[in-house]
């Protein structure tokens, strides 16, 4: 792998035997840290959030299929 910095960008040159489904989850790792990168959440509001969305995921599941 070959790193450059050319004026405001970085180019990166990956070997051609690099998996794409190994090239996607680095892109999506890196966009994650883009949109994140002036955040100010903590583990705590992100503990929060993730328990609100699941509140009630099973009986929507249970319900889905029939159970």
């Amino acid at each position: 792998m070959i790193v450059e910095r050319l004026n405001n960008e970085i180019l990166i040159r990956i070997p051609s035997t690099m998996t794409s489904s190994r090239i996607q989850s680095i892109m999506d790792y890196l966009r994650y840290e883009e949109l994140t990168s002036d955040s100010n959440a903590t583990q705590e509001d992100v503990d929060i959030l993730t328990s609100e969305a699941k509140k009630g995921r099973w009986d929507r599941i249970k319900k889905e299929i029939g159970f």
